[in-house]
């Protein structure tokens, strides 16, 4: 029997941006944030490079962004979410900034603004070309680090949720050396990041494999849009797994997409060529690379010899592969990069399940619709994670009886490895009936053998949801329905009382 201990204040499962966050906006409230790898190490807001999408210019305004954020979503954005996204961010910016994040400024100290696919002004906030990530993330935990209110707990994993006969959230079941405890709390904030470590190819961290969604989900809770991961377009192709990110930035200062005959290719895609939106572009080098053409990010003219000072995290990363991108084009493949869906919640990051709040990836917020725009996601980690903790804060002690819980079982690895193929393969930037259907019974089989694993749930209800989408929209494409619907409706999907996604049930 696991031991139990009792945490009197918000339990926050996850230290990216959305964890942190959170945690910083729930004083005075005590907060106990756990982790699985050590601070900045196994988080996506760590290894983000672009920046932070916001209204900060006198050219720009909230109006505009919001707007921008409802035309990438492909008709499934929630427009009141995305207003109130573009209205708290330019204020999460500069509080960001305040606590110490280096944005880059211009010689009047206002913020040096670049622009980014399907985005109609220059706003995203960079620091040192594509360090943004990094900085921030290192900013946002020496605040943390320096609360009284807030402990942090690394080499922790989730294992489940504990919850009581009204199925509202205690606690969870969490696994330290070897061991299981629980920990039980007034209010628990999943933000526990993405799916990327289920793919293959992917650019996240590899710890990241919806362990969070796939426990809320096994719990009762709603789930929206599960079928929409993005993939971002140039993921640098040197045989890393996660492959590093060759930054949306380049494309922004000019740098072009070219074959392996040195032909620029995104004008015969979309008019808006190089700055089309992300699905647009990775379908676009998927396209090209089937084709047996091949795919490189040309910087040659537009950064050339400035390279190094300029995208210092992309010119590592490119001659750790034997390659100079100051004198060669890059080699680049789209690559699991984002997921819009997550478990569903309010704008204080509430979700169905009382007692439980979930912000950042894990979440679905309602502003990234199908298709996520660049440089949103830093954003809504700040503006929904502190939303998230806000709320927590007041949550109240409940005495209800726990029930009894067991630990959810884990995917070994051989299993895990092979179900990472099978996601890239058969529900990745281009799908189909047949693929997804294999898909769906390697996970029966891996179920069959080794039970509801939290992350197999996860790529289940991507993979039903996808094979349930009879249409193209967005990050979601289908081959063999490439036409988009003519009234865009989200997903939204409750697990069966055995948890199985086979079972879930589908509604506008």
């Amino acid at each position: 029997m696991a031991h139990r201990t009792q945490h009197d204040g918000v339990l926050v499962v996850g230290a990216g941006l959305a964890g942190l966050s959170a945690a910083l906006a729930a004083a005075p409230r005590k907060v106990l944030v756990l982790t699985g790898a050590p601070l900045n190490k196994g988080c996506s807001s760590a290894w983000a490079q672009g920046g932070m999408a916001a209204a900060l210019s006198d050219e720009d305004d909230a109006a505009r962004h919001a707007a921008d954020t409802v035309a990438a979503g492909a008709g499934l954005v929630d427009a009141e979410r995305a207003a109130l996204l573009a209205r708290e961010g330019a204020a999460a910016v500069r509080h960001l900034a305040e606590l110490g994040a280096p944005f880059d400024r211009d010689a009047a100290g206002a913020f040096s603004l670049s622009l980014e696919a399907a985005h109609s002004r220059a706003r995203v906030a960079r620091v040192k070309g594509d360090q943004a990530g990094r900085a921030i993330m290192a900013a946002v935990t020496a605040a943390a680090l320096a609360q009284r209110h807030i402990e942090v707990r690394s080499g922790v994993r989730l294992r489940g949720l504990l919850q009581d006969a009204e199925g509202q959230v205690r606690g969870v079941i969490v696994e330290q050396g070897g061991q299981l405890h629980e920990i039980t709390a007034p209010a628990v904030i999943l933000a526990t990041g993405g799916i990327g470590g289920l793919y293959a190819v992917t650019t996240t961290p590899p710890e990241l494999r919806g362990e969070g969604l796939g426990l809320a989900a096994q719990a009762g809770a709603l789930i929206a849009d599960p079928e929409f991961v993005q993939f971002h377009p140039t993921a640098i192709d040197i045989g890393r797994d996660p492959a590093p990110l060759a930054t949306e930035a380049l494309r922004g200062e000019g740098a072009l997409l070219i074959n392996a005959s040195g032909e620029a290719f995104m004008a015969n895609y979309h008019p808006a060529a190089e700055l089309a939106p992300r699905d647009v572009v990775a379908r676009a080098i998927h396209a090209e690379r089937a084709a047996g053409r091949g795919a490189y990010l040309d910087a040659r003219a537009a950064v050339g010899e400035h390279f190094p000072e300029a995208f210092p995290a992309v010119f590592a990363a490119c001659l750790s592969g034997g390659v100079d991108p100051r004198v060669q084009p890059i080699p680049v493949a789209p690559a699991c990069h984002y997921h819009m869906g997550g478990i569903v919640t309010d704008a204080d990051g509430a979700t169905t399940l009382a007692g439980l709040y979930a912000a950042g990836e894990c979440a679905s917020t309602g502003v990234h619709g199908a298709n996520r725009l660049a440089s949103n996601s830093l954003l809504e980690a700040a503006v929904f994670g502190t939303r998230a903790g806000a709320a927590a804060r007041e949550a109240a002690e409940v005495r209800t009886r726990i029930l009894p819980a067991a630990a959810a079982p884990i995917l070994p690895d051989a299993a895990l490895s092979g179900l990472r193929m099978a996601m890239s393969a058969e529900a990745g930037v281009v799908r189909d009936a047949a693929g997804l259907s294999r898909l769906i019974d390697l996970m029966d089989e891996l179920e069959g053998a080794y039970g509801l694993c939290a992350d197999l749930t996860a790529a289940r209800l991507t993979a039903c949801c996808a094979l349930n989408r009879k249409e193209s929209l967005g990050a979601h494409f289908r081959l063999d329905a490439p036409e988009a619907p003519a009234e865009p409706r989200r997903t939204f999907i409750t697990l069966g009382p055995n948890g199985a996604a086979g079972a879930c049930l589908a509604a506008e």
